[in-house]
Protein backbone atom coordinates (compact mmCIF):
# COMPACT_ATOMS: atom_id res chain seq x y z
CA UNK A 1 0.00 0.00 0.00
CA UNK A 2 1.45 3.59 -0.78
CA UNK A 3 0.13 7.31 -1.09
CA UNK A 4 0.49 9.27 -4.46
CA UNK A 5 2.68 11.66 -3.88
CA UNK A 6 2.20 13.24 -7.36
CA UNK A 7 -1.88 14.32 -6.49
CA UNK A 8 -0.14 16.95 -4.62
CA UNK A 9 -0.26 20.74 -5.58
CA UNK A 10 -2.85 19.72 -8.42
CA UNK A 11 -6.18 21.31 -7.76
CA UNK A 12 -9.16 19.12 -8.91
CA UNK A 13 -11.72 19.97 -11.50
CA UNK A 14 -14.80 21.66 -9.65
CA UNK A 15 -17.81 19.79 -8.74
CA UNK A 16 -20.89 20.54 -7.87
CA UNK A 17 -22.64 20.41 -4.63
CA UNK A 18 -26.07 21.37 -3.60
CA UNK A 19 -27.64 21.17 -0.51
CA UNK A 20 -31.39 22.38 1.25
CA UNK A 21 -33.01 23.34 3.63
CA UNK A 22 -33.42 19.74 5.08
CA UNK A 23 -29.51 18.99 4.76
CA UNK A 24 -28.85 22.43 6.41
CA UNK A 25 -31.59 20.90 9.50
CA UNK A 26 -30.11 17.59 9.51
CA UNK A 27 -26.44 18.53 10.33
CA UNK A 28 -27.83 21.12 12.77
CA UNK A 29 -29.88 18.10 15.02
CA UNK A 30 -26.57 15.71 13.74
CA UNK A 31 -24.19 18.55 15.86
CA UNK A 32 -26.55 18.60 19.03
CA UNK A 33 -28.51 21.54 18.27
CA UNK A 34 -31.66 21.66 19.74
CA UNK A 35 -31.09 19.63 22.63
CA UNK A 36 -31.10 22.65 25.18
CA UNK A 37 -33.91 24.60 25.15
CA UNK A 38 -32.18 27.46 27.22
CA UNK A 39 -29.77 28.11 23.86
CA UNK A 40 -30.87 30.36 21.04
CA UNK A 41 -31.32 26.93 18.28
CA UNK A 42 -35.01 27.07 16.73
CA UNK A 43 -33.52 28.72 13.52
CA UNK A 44 -30.64 25.84 13.05
CA UNK A 45 -33.75 23.32 13.29
CA UNK A 46 -36.76 24.59 12.10
CA UNK A 47 -37.60 26.04 8.78
CA UNK A 48 -41.76 26.88 9.88
CA UNK A 49 -41.31 28.58 13.05
CA UNK A 50 -43.38 31.61 13.57
CA UNK A 51 -41.12 35.12 13.78
CA UNK A 52 -38.52 32.73 13.11
CA UNK A 53 -36.32 32.29 9.47
CA UNK A 54 -34.32 29.25 9.37
CA UNK A 55 -30.32 29.54 9.22
CA UNK A 56 -27.15 27.56 8.38
CA UNK A 57 -24.74 26.96 11.55
CA UNK A 58 -21.59 28.54 10.48
CA UNK A 59 -19.38 25.02 10.77
CA UNK A 60 -21.76 23.55 8.16
CA UNK A 61 -18.87 25.31 5.71
CA UNK A 62 -17.30 22.27 6.03
CA UNK A 63 -19.55 20.17 4.32
CA UNK A 64 -20.45 22.75 1.83
CA UNK A 65 -16.86 22.64 0.87
CA UNK A 66 -16.62 18.57 0.41
CA UNK A 67 -17.23 17.05 -2.64
CA UNK A 68 -15.89 13.98 -4.04
CA UNK A 69 -13.08 14.37 -7.03
CA UNK A 70 -12.97 11.76 -8.19
CA UNK A 71 -9.00 11.38 -7.36
CA UNK A 72 -7.47 8.88 -5.25
CA UNK A 73 -4.82 9.60 -2.42
CA UNK A 74 -3.22 6.30 -3.34
CA UNK A 75 -3.92 2.77 -1.75
CA UNK A 76 -4.30 2.15 2.08
CA UNK A 77 -6.36 0.59 4.95
CA UNK A 78 -9.46 3.09 5.65
CA UNK A 79 -9.61 1.54 8.88
CA UNK A 80 -6.18 2.99 9.95
CA UNK A 81 -7.74 7.08 8.76
CA UNK A 82 -8.55 9.37 11.29
CA UNK A 83 -9.37 13.40 10.71
CA UNK A 84 -6.38 14.82 12.40
CA UNK A 85 -7.40 18.75 11.95
CA UNK A 86 -10.01 20.88 10.14
CA UNK A 87 -10.39 24.82 9.56
CA UNK A 88 -12.82 26.65 8.05
CA UNK A 89 -14.03 30.41 6.89
CA UNK A 90 -16.77 32.16 5.49
CA UNK A 91 -17.68 34.56 3.24
CA UNK A 92 -21.38 35.85 5.42
CA UNK A 93 -24.06 34.12 6.46
CA UNK A 94 -24.51 30.32 4.61
CA UNK A 95 -27.95 29.82 2.00
CA UNK A 96 -30.25 27.91 3.67
CA UNK A 97 -30.19 26.27 0.11
CA UNK A 98 -26.82 26.11 -1.70
CA UNK A 99 -25.69 25.60 -5.14
CA UNK A 100 -21.76 25.34 -5.11
CA UNK A 101 -18.67 24.23 -7.08
CA UNK A 102 -15.96 23.49 -5.74
CA UNK A 103 -12.28 22.86 -6.06
CA UNK A 104 -9.71 20.88 -4.08
CA UNK A 105 -6.21 20.70 -4.06
CA UNK A 106 -4.04 18.14 -1.49
CA UNK A 107 -1.06 20.71 -0.41
CA UNK A 108 0.93 18.35 1.27
CA UNK A 109 1.81 15.10 2.72
CA UNK A 110 4.11 15.00 5.71
CA UNK A 111 5.79 11.65 6.96
CA UNK A 112 4.93 11.46 10.57
CA UNK A 113 6.54 8.68 11.86
CA UNK A 114 3.94 6.38 12.44
CA UNK A 115 1.86 7.67 10.25
CA UNK A 116 1.07 10.48 7.27
CA UNK A 117 -0.47 13.80 7.68
CA UNK A 118 -2.32 14.46 4.69
CA UNK A 119 -3.57 18.25 4.13
CA UNK A 120 -6.48 19.43 1.81
CA UNK A 121 -7.89 22.77 0.97
CA UNK A 122 -11.04 23.67 -0.68
CA UNK A 123 -12.99 26.26 -1.92
CA UNK A 124 -16.30 26.61 -2.46
CA UNK A 125 -17.96 29.15 -5.42
CA UNK A 126 -21.79 30.17 -6.30
CA UNK A 127 -22.47 28.07 -9.26
CA UNK A 128 -24.42 30.89 -10.32
CA UNK A 129 -22.24 34.35 -9.69
CA UNK A 130 -18.50 32.41 -9.29
CA UNK A 131 -18.83 34.49 -5.45
CA UNK A 132 -16.79 32.99 -2.78
CA UNK A 133 -19.22 30.83 -0.59
CA UNK A 134 -16.82 29.16 1.81
CA UNK A 135 -13.29 27.70 2.12
CA UNK A 136 -11.72 24.76 4.35
CA UNK A 137 -8.51 22.84 5.36
CA UNK A 138 -8.19 19.57 6.88
CA UNK A 139 -5.74 16.84 7.52
CA UNK A 140 -6.15 13.28 8.16
CA UNK A 141 -3.50 10.87 9.92
CA UNK A 142 -3.25 7.99 8.01
CA UNK A 143 -1.03 5.17 10.66
CA UNK A 144 1.23 3.12 8.87
CA UNK A 145 2.06 5.08 5.57
CA UNK A 146 5.23 6.68 5.27
CA UNK A 147 5.69 9.41 2.42
CA UNK A 148 8.87 11.10 2.94
CA UNK A 149 8.24 14.96 4.04
CA UNK A 150 6.49 17.27 1.27
CA UNK A 151 5.64 20.39 2.55
CA UNK A 152 5.89 21.61 6.20
CA UNK A 153 3.39 22.75 9.36
CA UNK A 154 4.86 26.59 9.90
CA UNK A 155 1.09 27.62 9.84
CA UNK A 156 0.52 25.88 12.95
CA UNK A 157 -1.29 27.85 15.90
CA UNK A 158 0.79 29.06 18.95
CA UNK A 159 0.95 27.10 21.95
CA UNK A 160 -2.27 26.99 24.07
CA UNK A 161 -2.69 29.37 27.37
CA UNK A 162 -1.94 28.33 30.53
CA UNK A 163 -3.96 30.46 32.59
CA UNK A 164 -7.55 30.04 33.52
CA UNK A 165 -10.01 30.05 30.57
CA UNK A 166 -12.33 33.13 30.09
CA UNK A 167 -15.09 30.94 29.89
CA UNK A 168 -16.01 27.51 29.40
CA UNK A 169 -19.58 25.60 28.70
CA UNK A 170 -20.69 22.00 28.30
CA UNK A 171 -22.49 20.26 26.07
CA UNK A 172 -24.17 17.06 26.32
CA UNK A 173 -24.27 14.51 23.47
CA UNK A 174 -26.44 11.74 22.36
CA UNK A 175 -25.72 7.89 22.77
CA UNK A 176 -26.51 7.74 19.17
CA UNK A 177 -24.94 11.02 18.33
CA UNK A 178 -23.05 9.12 15.71
CA UNK A 179 -25.95 7.60 13.92
CA UNK A 180 -27.37 10.95 13.27
CA UNK A 181 -24.59 12.48 12.53
CA UNK A 182 -23.52 9.76 9.65
CA UNK A 183 -26.51 10.88 7.96
CA UNK A 184 -25.23 14.24 6.62
CA UNK A 185 -23.34 12.24 4.80
CA UNK A 186 -20.14 10.20 6.63
CA UNK A 187 -20.59 6.37 6.22
CA UNK A 188 -17.43 5.64 7.54
CA UNK A 189 -18.47 2.25 9.41
CA UNK A 190 -15.40 3.37 12.27
CA UNK A 191 -18.47 5.65 13.44
CA UNK A 192 -21.49 2.68 13.62
CA UNK A 193 -19.83 -0.59 13.23
CA UNK A 194 -18.40 -2.17 16.62
CA UNK A 195 -16.33 -4.83 14.39
CA UNK A 196 -14.74 -1.84 12.31
CA UNK A 197 -14.05 0.26 15.05
CA UNK A 198 -12.74 -2.89 16.50
CA UNK A 199 -10.21 -2.72 13.83
CA UNK A 200 -9.63 0.55 14.43
CA UNK A 201 -8.33 -0.16 18.11
CA UNK A 202 -11.52 1.64 19.82
CA UNK A 203 -13.29 0.04 22.09
CA UNK A 204 -16.67 0.91 20.60
CA UNK A 205 -17.58 3.22 17.66
CA UNK A 206 -16.44 6.89 17.99
CA UNK A 207 -18.49 9.84 17.40
CA UNK A 208 -17.03 11.59 14.18
CA UNK A 209 -14.60 14.29 14.27
CA UNK A 210 -17.01 16.71 12.28
CA UNK A 211 -19.28 15.91 15.04
CA UNK A 212 -16.85 16.97 17.57
CA UNK A 213 -16.42 20.04 15.93
CA UNK A 214 -19.91 21.27 14.90
CA UNK A 215 -20.62 21.14 18.83
CA UNK A 216 -17.65 22.66 19.66
CA UNK A 217 -18.54 25.53 16.76
CA UNK A 218 -22.13 25.95 18.83
CA UNK A 219 -20.21 26.87 22.12
CA UNK A 220 -18.28 29.17 20.09
CA UNK A 221 -21.95 31.01 18.60
CA UNK A 222 -23.33 31.11 21.46
CA UNK A 223 -20.20 32.08 23.98
CA UNK A 224 -18.94 34.54 21.44
CA UNK A 225 -21.26 35.69 18.86
CA UNK A 226 -24.61 36.20 20.86
CA UNK A 227 -25.61 33.09 18.60
CA UNK A 228 -25.18 35.22 15.68
CA UNK A 229 -23.43 33.35 12.74
CA UNK A 230 -22.82 35.92 10.24
CA UNK A 231 -20.28 36.82 13.39
CA UNK A 232 -18.18 33.81 13.40
CA UNK A 233 -15.89 34.30 10.19
CA UNK A 234 -13.35 31.32 10.80
CA UNK A 235 -12.72 28.26 12.93
CA UNK A 236 -9.61 25.60 12.96
CA UNK A 237 -8.31 23.34 15.70
CA UNK A 238 -6.58 19.93 16.28
CA UNK A 239 -8.36 16.76 16.82
CA UNK A 240 -6.16 14.86 19.59
CA UNK A 241 -8.17 12.28 21.21
CA UNK A 242 -11.64 10.51 19.99
CA UNK A 243 -14.88 11.47 21.31
CA UNK A 244 -17.69 8.44 22.50
CA UNK A 245 -20.95 9.14 22.17
CA UNK A 246 -22.73 9.96 25.24
CA UNK A 247 -20.11 11.97 26.45
CA UNK A 248 -20.18 15.59 27.57
CA UNK A 249 -18.10 17.95 25.75
CA UNK A 250 -16.51 21.14 27.72
CA UNK A 251 -15.39 24.19 25.17
CA UNK A 252 -12.47 26.68 26.91
CA UNK A 253 -12.28 29.77 25.76
CA UNK A 254 -9.26 32.11 25.86
CA UNK A 255 -8.93 35.80 24.99
CA UNK A 256 -5.34 36.05 24.24
CA UNK A 257 -3.58 39.20 22.36
CA UNK A 258 -2.86 36.85 19.52
CA UNK A 259 -6.67 35.92 19.10
CA UNK A 260 -9.15 33.97 20.75
CA UNK A 261 -7.91 30.55 21.68
CA UNK A 262 -9.69 27.24 22.40
CA UNK A 263 -10.16 23.37 23.58
CA UNK A 264 -12.43 21.06 24.12
CA UNK A 265 -12.48 18.02 26.39
CA UNK A 266 -14.32 15.69 27.96
CA UNK A 267 -15.87 15.05 31.52
CA UNK A 268 -12.42 12.92 32.77
CA UNK A 269 -10.28 16.22 31.44
CA UNK A 270 -9.16 14.47 28.39
CA UNK A 271 -8.92 16.93 25.56
CA UNK A 272 -9.71 16.11 22.18
CA UNK A 273 -9.90 18.98 20.09
CA UNK A 274 -6.37 21.52 20.90
CA UNK A 275 -4.51 24.16 19.64
CA UNK A 276 -8.30 26.10 18.47
CA UNK A 277 -8.49 29.52 16.91
CA UNK A 278 -11.49 31.27 16.33
CA UNK A 279 -11.98 34.58 14.42
CA UNK A 280 -15.35 36.83 15.22
CA UNK A 281 -16.98 39.86 14.20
Amino acid sequence: MALDLGVIGVPSDPVRRTWTSKDALLYAVGVGAGQDPTLDELAYVTENSADTAQRVLPTFAVLATQARSGRSLGTFDPAMLVHAEQAFETAGLLPVDGDVQVRSTVTSMQDKGSGALVVTEATAVDSATGAVVASSRSSVFIRGESVGHAGDRSGDAAPMPTTAPDSKSTYATRAEQALLYRLSGDRNPLHSDPSFAARAGFSSPILHGLCTYGITGRALLHELCGSDPTRLLSMSGRFTKPVFPGQELTVWIWNTPDGIRFRATTSDDTVVLDRGTVVVR
